[in-house]
């Protein structure tokens, strides 16, 4: 009584006031959880429904690499068919300039820049905090009205949060065949596809199959009557038509390049190349229309290779409201209806990385869960105490997942960083109970008073610590300005699955310590400490 009254004289105004409070709350938390304890076959089956939970809304909720945010600057670029001119992209790309000024009047700079067969228009935003508006709102409404001018085609594009200047859209998806043929036969059906699906926007692919050539087909048996070899056609086209150079000449001190070459009158159209005379082993001229046939076709400009295949990497953008998760989702049914059992897939970009990311999140849960386990292994010198302690960490990452599924937060980096970063967080509060539970079990209390007054004995330090945690990422969480999404997805994810994990977790914990204990002391009895029990009636009191 002594040492009470010489307690209560040291301790603050403060503290006399605030004491009652947690003294109340200590006793209702110790019943409740004596309540819940009689009933305690529910903690399993809310466990097992809690990983149901994460699966169904791990699968649920949209995935991409990180959030969009806004950086205040845009990108289109432009791009004509096959062999336009200078001066007709020229003419596009500033009625795209003009369209720009009419969307983004007040953007801060607008820089046009055109080369051959393409150009970009780059739109530099006012700041933040002098406009009332997005960059994605701009970019949308650019994307609606670019889609109008049919001259050419126009991509807008964002930077991405991860990558800085780099460009491409976000969904880049590789086609990959043995040979040409098959990509030029599979290729239209698989872009009609992408063109109508809802997801994608602005989809393009860089195979094209937009160069027209002619084919010669030379006639070898009558080339060979006539005393004309193949060599020579293949000679005398080549320095008729390539311009290839054949030597110097000097005049006046100067040197000159000697370009063979038919004149341009002789050689504007393919019909021309019938009129060219070759001389035969003999010293006679033959027209080349009485040796070979023309054949007009298509060829792409320049050829794609991806792991050694003939390749084609489809590019896209996105539509309101979806992800590149949904992208490649889209883009893999799409691809396993139309590509037979000879074609490949891969992914380039940031669908790649996205891809990679995604795979790297698993392995990096699947470790951390590994290594504080076998961490408690040692520090409680058994294999299922710390069992008791992994199971708090489902319970977070439902809060979590459902803060995020709630807040229409996306599954990206940001958030996967808040979700391993919760797996310390929470065990650290299941280790306090059953750290405080086992050494009054020792002591000689019974499994299940041991578990509630272990437990009541850690309940302030535990709301100390998780309730400091949400306070704190509470200004992340409702962050405004630039990098704001990234901020918002780590704190909502940080402070869903702690506070949701810390209500759980003071119950739960208890339960799974009594269910736990109780089936280790049938097989191997406790050792009990030998140990001054003196304050344990008054803690039972």
């Amino acid at each position: 009584c002594i040492r009470d009254r010489i307690k209560r004289e040291k301790q603050s105004w403060f503290s006399r006031k605030t004491e009652p409070f947690f003294e109340g709350m200590n006793n209702l938390y110790s019943r409740s959880l004596a309540a819940f304890l009689r009933k305690r076959w529910i903690a399993l089956p809310f466990t097992a429904a809690t990983i149901l939970i994460i699966g169904f809304l791990w699968n649920h909720i949209p995935a991409e690499m990180a959030p969009l945010e806004d950086r205040s600057q845009i990108s289109i670029n432009t791009r004509g068919a096959e062999g336009v001119t200078y001066e007709y992209i020229r003419d596009y790309t500033e009625d795209i300039n003009q369209l720009v000024d009419s969307i983004a009047p007040d953007a801060e700079a607008v820089t046009a820049r055109v080369s051959s067969g393409s150009g970009n228009v780059r739109i530099t935003l006012k700041d933040m905090r002098d406009r009332d508006y997005t960059q994605m709102e701009v970019a949308e409404k650019l994307s609606k009205a670019v889609q109008k001018k049919t001259m050419a085609r126009s991509f807008v594009q964002q930077s991405s949060s991860f990558g800085g200047r780099r460009g491409g859209m976000p969904v880049q998806y590789v086609l990959q065949a043995t040979n040409i043929e098959k990509l030029q036969e599979v290729l239209p059906k698989f872009m009609a596809k992408v063109y109508e699906n809802p997801v994608f926007q602005m989809a393009d692919v860089d195979l094209k199959f937009s160069k027209p050539e002619a084919r010669i087909n030379i006639n070898r048996d009558k080339a060979s009557i006539m005393g004309v070899s193949t060599r020579n056609i293949a000679q005398t086209l080549q320095y008729g038509l390539s311009g290839q150079r054949m030597g110097y000449f000097y005049m006046n001190g100067k040197q000159y390049e000697i370009l063979g070459e038919i004149n341009r009158q002789q050689r504007n159209k393919p019909a021309d190349l019938k009129g060219i005379y070759i001389r035969s082993d003999k010293g006679d001229m033959v027209q080349l229309d009485n040796l070979i046939e023309l054949t007009n076709g298509i060829a792409p400009p320049k050829l794609y290779r991806y792991n050694r295949f003939v390749s084609a990497t489809v590019s896209s953008g996105l539509n309101k409201g979806y992800t590149i998760g949904d992208g490649l989702d889209e883009m893999d049914r799409i691809a396993s209806e139309v590509l037979d059992g000879s074609f490949r897939t891969a992914l380039s970009g940031e669908s790649k990385e996205f891809r990679e990311s995604s795979s790297s999140l698993m392995f990096a849960m699947i470790l951390a869960l590994l290594m504080i386990y076998l961490v408690l292994a040692a520090q409680f010198e058994s294999f299922k105490d710390p069992l008791v302690v992994m199971f708090t960490v489902p319970l977070a990452i439902a809060g979590a997942l459902m803060f995020m599924s709630y807040s229409g937060i996306t599954m990206n980096i940001f958030s996967q960083i808040g979700i391993i970063m919760l797996i310390g967080l929470v065990a650290k509060n299941g280790i306090l109970i059953v750290e405080f539970a086992l050494e009054r079990r020792r002591m000689g209390m019974s499994i299940t008073w041991a578990a509630v007054l272990g437990a009541a004995a850690r309940l302030r330090p535990i709301l100390m610590t998780s309730l400091a945690m949400v306070v704190g990422l509470l200004p992340m969480m409702f962050a405004f300005g630039v990098g704001a999404h990234g901020n918002r997805t780590l704190g909502t994810a940080a402070i869903g699955g702690m506070f949701i994990g810390m209500i759980f977790q003071i119950f739960i914990v208890p339960v799974l310590f009594v269910v736990f204990q109780y089936l280790q002391e049938k097989f191997k009895p406790i050792e009990w400490e030998d140990l001054d029990n003196s304050d344990m009636s008054t803690e039972i009191e």
